[in-house]
């Protein structure tokens, strides 16, 4: 395979398996770059049993020998990297070089406060769902200009002024409008000029890195976080998280520009899950719902949260693929659905009594929407060891080709369990 530019973006609602997709294809690519998000993400990865979850790292930091980059569009939050670091180290896990862009934003402690505040001062029946890590207001604070970046940590007497004039925006509104207690100069800065340090060894340009990288043919993956449904612009606003989980995210969030990427990988859970608030046509609170949670595994890795569950949407995942101009498919779970009788895709909805194949991204349409489905017949047989699509029964094998028509994009890996090695590589690496 001739070196590449690959964007990797969820199809759904977030918590597709795009961890395990990039891990398992590791050992071809170069360069991993994480482009948005902060650490409300949860990537999990397992190798030979051992479960490793990453929140902020790239997922190619078990790889030795590559470049790991976190882009200019993550909001990063210095007290879980440094964690993320120290957990990798203190396993003999830290393989690869990591880089962090100096213009990243900084997620910091008043951040978090307001997120909570925030969303408890929205009240029942109009809170978003959030994490409470402060990505949010974080973001808020980059478009607003007055937010800290990495480079920021590291210039002490910078900090210490750009502090100063940030506290006293932040304390009115903590004070006035939340009624929570101000926040002490002294107990922000102290840490902050400690994670500074701790930092140094780790910031570089970004920007030029991956230049090079592209100019050397080296195979760069960018690797998106949350999903294309929860996108700020074309997700269900305004139950969606603050950055842009497109593609096209990949562009802003690293520098590397449009013309480089050859090909966008939509990666597909075989059935449907959200965290949080929100609209989702397809959701099953009865047994089917609780199947898949409990054969899923299906709680957050961030959070714990149990993931709400359903059948698979085909016309959110049609709509994700052509938003994001997604070459090729990455299905991920097909072992769970594994015990059932017969397996519902909606491939339409009800709207008002009218028939549609039309995803609308808001959220006042979509509450409006009734999935209309079709059924295909289930499978028994254990696919959890099958190394090739034709050794997968014949009936998973056009529960495939079916997701294929419908998306318009062929499904290039398939995952039949949690580990590593539980894949089916269909040309995608």
């Amino acid at each position: 395979m001739k070196n590449r530019v690959d964007v990797l973006i969820g199809a759904q609602w977030g918590d597709e398996g795009k961890g395990k997709v990039v891990d398992v294809m590791g050992a071809n690519v170069d360069v991993f770059v994480r482009y948005q998000g902060g650490a409300n993400a949860g990537h999990t990865v397992i190798v030979g049993g051992e479960k490793i979850v990453f929140h902020l790292l790239p997922s190619g930091m078990l790889y030795p020998g590559k470049l790991c980059v976190i882009g200019n569009g993550v909001v990063v939050e210095p007290e879980q990297f440094l964690k993320e670091i120290e957990e990798l180290r203190e396993r003999g896990q830290d393989r690869a070089r990591l880089v962090i862009s100096p213009s990243a934003h900084v997620v910091m402690p008043y951040h978090k406060i307001l997120d909570k505040a925030q969303e408890a001062f929205r009240g029942k029946g109009h809170m978003i769902g959030t994490t409470g890590r402060g990505i949010g207001p974080c973001y808020v604070d980059k478009y607003a200009r007055s937010g800290l970046r990495v480079e920021d940590l590291l210039d002490g007497d910078r900090l210490r002024e750009k502090l100063t004039m940030i506290l006293e925006e932040k304390n009115r509104i903590l004070t006035k409008l939340y009624n929570e207690k101000p926040l002490a100069l002294d107990e922000i800065l102290a840490p902050a000029l400690e994670w500074g340090k701790a930092l140094v060894p780790y910031v570089g340009d970004t920007v030029e890195l991956l230049h090079e990288a592209i100019k050397d043919d080296k195979h760069v993956l960018l690797e998106g976080a949350q999903a294309t449904l929860l996108d700020i612009d074309h997700g269900t606003y305004p139950y969606v998280t603050s950055s842009s989980t497109s593609a096209a995210g990949g562009f802003t969030g690293t520098g590397v520009p449009v013309s480089r990427v050859d090909r966008v990988i939509a990666v597909v859970k075989a059935y449907a899950t959200r965290v949080g608030e929100g609209p989702m046509p397809t959701e099953d609170k009865g047994e089917i719902g609780e199947f898949l949670r409990k054969q899923g595994g299906e709680f957050g890795a961030t959070t714990g949260r149990p993931r709400r569950c359903g059948w698979l949407d085909m016309v959110a995942v049609r709509y994700s693929v052509r938003l994001n101009g997604s070459d090729v498919i990455a299905l991920t779970k097909l072992d769970v659905l594994t015990g059932l009788d017969e397996i519902k895709v909606c491939t339409a909805y009800d709207l008002n009594g009218a028939k549609t194949t039309h995803f609308n991204g808001s959220s006042y349409v979509l509450e409006e929407c009734r999935p209309i489905y079709e059924t295909l017949p289930g499978w028994s047989e254990d696919i959890s060891n099958c190394t090739t699509f034709e050794s997968l029964p014949e009936k998973a094998q056009n529960y495939v080709r079916y997701i294929e028509k419908h998306a318009g994009a062929p499904v290039k890996v398939i995952g039949v369990g949690a580990d590593r090695n539980q894949t089916i590589n269909r040309g995608l690496y």
